[in-house]
C-alpha cells in the first residue's frame, strides 16, 4: 500500500530501499525536460545532493522565472491546494517545501508504475 512520506529524507530512503531511486531520478529529469526546464541529474547523484540541487533549481525558478515555475508544477501535477497552503513569506523555505511536494508527486508516479 502506498504511504505518503513525511519529509524529503524519508522519501529518498524509501526510494532507495525499494530500489526505485534511479527511476525517481529519471522521472524528475523527464518531467523537468517536458516543462522546458532541463535538468540532467546524473544517475550517480547522491540523495543529499539531489535534495540540494532540486531545492536550488526551484528557488531560482520562483525568483527569476515564475511563469516557468507554474508550468512545471502543472506538468508534474502538484496539487494546487497543497501549494496554496504553503507560507510564501520566506522564499528559501517555500522552495524547500515545493521541492518536497514535487518529489512526493514524482515518487507517487514511480511507485504506482512499479507496483501496478
Amino acid at each position: 500500500m502506498y504511504i505518503q512520506p513525511k519529509n524529503i529524507d524519508l522519501l529518498l530512503v524509501e526510494a532507495e530501499k525499494e530500489a526505485l531511486y534511479l527511476k525517481l531520478i529519471e522521472q524528475i529529469n523527464k518531467d523537468f525536460n517536458l516543462a522546458n526546464e532541463g535538468v540532467d541529474f546524473p544517475k550517480s547523484i547522491s540523495p543529499e545532493e539531489l535534495k540540494i540541487q532540486l531545492h536550488e533549481k526551484i528557488y531560482r525558478l520562483i525568483q527569476y522565472k515564475f511563469a516557468e515555475y507554474l508550468n512545471l508544477l502543472y506538468i508534474i501535477d502538484v496539487s494546487e491546494d497543497q501549494i496554496k497552503k504553503l507560507d510564501g513569506s520566506d522564499l528559501v523555505v517555500l522552495a524547500e517545501n515545493v521541492a518536497f511536494l514535487i518529489l512526493k508527486r514524482e515518487w507517487q508516479k514511480v511507485w504506482f508504475r512499479n507496483k501496478y
